[in-house]
């Protein structure tokens, strides 16, 4: 047993600070400020893992965290850090991943402050619950840190109020309706809009049979549903291919409107899941493009149309790419029912690009993994006036700045933007402009 002062917090939820030797210790729980007793779980030459024995003096940042899962659970691992301190975390770990990664020694010059989110509880639109493979009856919750045991909920305070309790209500019909029978659920998607009523849940379930008219009934007696579906889904879960989705009541779909804009939304396609923060998502991306009305506009990984439709309404001809099947057909229907025209292309970012010419402007939204190096070549042989690089992981989006830079792009500016209050994920939005 040591004592240790926690300095800062880490990208990826831990906190950090250093032993006597040097060596770093990357610790759970932990509040920037706190001093604390300490003791070593795991060791290698360069850092150790430690577990907080006990706090001897709290930081003047650290809260009581209200979630009654908190700890247990493996999301929200900062709800014990006032969120002051969060999103200045969250920004120094742009600065960072900037510096070491990319190798931009302006970068803490480079770097915004962070956009705050106007609710830091009761934010999400959209929340996944696992089923419990240790129950035969369905048992929904979340992933325990680092470890596929499920941590049974009754509720999940990042949902808006009136969805705050769905989990346990659809825990309860889910049992009643599987009795002894195995309802094949890996998942339970429930999305509540924030500017709209829709409710929708998604089963995730392997093919096979399933009680579809008992189903409907049964959960739309537990919430007020607008949309039940059950989406057929095969492999593992992080891979996970969709063989398709039956509508089991309501519409089939979600809706919820960005900045007066509408959009339908498929279960199996993605969308921001903080509605209030992405609409300042986009005011930042179409205030780095400055479209005037004449531009040739690319949206690259344009999902089911965040960016598309505004700037539709703005852009001169706009193209959207994109590969996932849902996707591409949420994005066409969400053009039509607002009666805008973008060129939607289906495929790969890296196979397509090439062959799509030069543009004025550029937004590129892509998954995790970042950017192909044919991607970054591409862009870099346009040369955009204006590139808006939306991110959701600083270490990615810092090797993509390093190449677009070797490409020709040179970053202007990078502005965090907190739609995960309580987690240490953090959306960044980076600006290119074209080397001098």
């Amino acid at each position: 047993m040591f004592e240790l002062t926690i300095e800062r917090l880490a990208y990826g939820g831990d906190a950090i600070g250093h032993l006597e030797d040097g060596r770093v210790a990357f610790i759970s729980g932990g509040c920037p400020g706190d001093r604390v007793a300490a003791e070593v779980v795991e060791e290698k030459d360069r850092f150790v893992r430690v577990r907080i024995a006990e706090v001897l003096e709290a930081s003047a940042d650290r809260v009581t965290a209200p979630c009654p899962y908190f700890g247990a659970c493996g999301g929200c691992t900062w709800q014990h850090v006032a969120y002051a301190a969060q999103l200045e975390a969250k920004r120094q770990s742009v600065v960072d991943a900037l510096l070491r990664i990319g190798g931009f020694p302006d970068s803490e010059r480079l770097v915004n402050a962070s956009v705050p989110s106007p609710a830091e509880y009761g934010y999400r639109n959209k929340i996944e619950l696992v089923a419990n493979p240790a129950s035969t009856r369905p048992r929904l919750g979340f992933h325990r840190a680092g470890s596929e045991e499920v941590v049974e909920i009754d509720e999940c305070l990042l949902l808006p109020k009136r969805a705050r309790k769905a989990p346990k209500a659809l825990g309860g019909a889910l049992r009643y309706l599987a009795g002894e029978t195995d309802l094949g659920l890996s998942r339970v998607g429930i999305r509540c809009a924030a500017h709209t009523k829709d409710l929708e849940v998604a089963l995730w379930t392997v093919p096979g049979p399933f009680q579809r008219g008992a189903a409907a009934k049964m959960l739309s007696q537990a919430l007020p549903l607008s949309s039940l579906v059950r989406v057929l889904s095969r492999g593992p879960l992080k891979r996970r291919a969709i063989a398709g989705v039956e509508v089991l009541s309501g519409k089939g779909f979600w809706r919820e409107r960005l900045a007066g804009i509408p959009y339908s939304i498929s279960a199996p396609s993605f969308f921001q899941v903080n509605s209030t923060v992405a609409e300042e998502l986009v005011k930042v991306v179409l205030g780095i493009l400055e479209p005037d009305g004449s531009d040739r506009v690319l949206d690259l990984y344009a999902g089911a149309g965040t960016f598309t439709l505004p700037l539709a309404q703005v852009g001169g001809e706009v193209v959207a790419v994109e590969s996932a099947g849902s996707s591409i057909r949420d994005l066409r229907r969400n053009l039509e029912q607002n009666g805008l025209w973008a060129e939607v292309i289906g495929g790969d970012a890296a196979r397509e690009i090439a062959s799509l010419g030069h543009f004025d402007i550029v937004v590129v939204d892509p998954p995790r993994s970042g950017l192909a190096p044919e991607v970054v070549s591409a862009l870099g042989g346009c040369k955009p006036r204006a590139l808006a690089y939306v991110s959701c992981d600083p270490a990615t989006l810092a090797r993509d700045a390093r190449a677009l830079a070797e490409a020709g792009l040179e970053l202007a500016s990078a502005t965090p933007i907190d739609l995960f209050p309580q987690t240490y994920h953090v959306e960044t939005v980076a600006h290119f402009i074209p080397s001098a």
